[in-house]
Formats: C-alpha cells, structure tokens, sequence
C-alpha cells in the first residue's frame, strides 16, 4: 500500500472539493457553512494548498508512477465529495489541509535524510510487526501436518 499515493489523492480531491464547493452550492441552491458564506477567500485557499500539494506530487511521481492515477482519483473523489456529500463536503475545511500536510511531511522525509521510508509503503501487518505489536510469526497460517512415506501421519 502506498500511504503517499493516498495521501496526494485525498489532498488532491479534498482540495478541489473545498475550492469549488461555493460555485455548486450556489449555483444548485445548496446551504452552505457559515465559513463559505461569509468569508469564502479561506476555504478557497485551504483547498488550492490541497490542491497544489496533491499535483506537485502527482507531476513529482510522472505518468510512468501513477501521477495519472492521483489526478483521476482525486478527481472522482471530489466529484463524490462535493456532490454527494454537500453539506457533509464542509469537514474538508480539516481534512484537505492535513492532507496535504501529512504528504508533504512524507514526502520531504527522503530528502531530509530520513531514505528508510518503510511506513510510507509497507503493509498494515508490517507495520504492527516493526513496531512490536505484532510477531512475525503470528501472520502465518499454521503449517498443515505432512505426510509420511506409506500414508501414515
């Protein structure tokens, strides 16, 4: 699982939720926040952040490492976001910003000197194994008896 290809989908699809809401909610008489009403420049810049974050990472990755994909998804989540969810669609004014943060955070970890960068693709089981919580060996299934020569166990 790649938690930075996730990360720049949400932040991506958040953001552009966030940066549009006002423009739908109007124009479909939708009720919005008092947020979006009153003073709409903040929820238009929270979303462009999480809008920038997630396709700087998505040119960043390139076509041939899902930047496409991150730009679809993304995409789709907003789309389902925004008009599914609409008055539901507020809480991106949180989630878009910590989005964004949490994949700038891993993506800058590289460069800073932090090359180990297991979390941001290992499994949830490996990361319970690498944090102790979880034995390697309890993961597997336990081994079947063999048979022995002649049919007998």
């Amino acid at each position: 699982m790649d938690n930075l290809f996730l990360l720049a989908v949400a932040a991506f699809g958040w953001g552009l939720s966030l940066a549009t809401y006002r423009l739908f909610a109007r124009s479909n008489g939708w009720p919005m926040g008092a947020l979006q009403a009153d003073l709409p420049i903040v929820p238009v810049l929270l979303g462009l952040i999480g809008l920038c974050a997630g396709l700087l990472f998505a040119t960043a990755r390139g076509a041939d490492e899902g930047g496409w994909a991150i730009l679809a998804f993304g995409f789709l989540l907003a789309v389902v976001w925004t008009g599914f969810l609409r008055v539901g669609a507020q809480i991106a004014l949180f989630l878009a910003p910590v989005a964004a943060f949490l994949l700038l955070l891993g993506w800058l970890a590289g460069p800073l000197g932090y090359q180990e960068r297991k979390w941001a693709t290992e499994r949830p089981a490996e990361t319970l194994e690498r944090k102790g919580i979880l034995k390697p060996d309890s993961t597997t299934p336990p081994a079947q008896p063999q048979s022995l020569p002649g049919g007998s166990l």
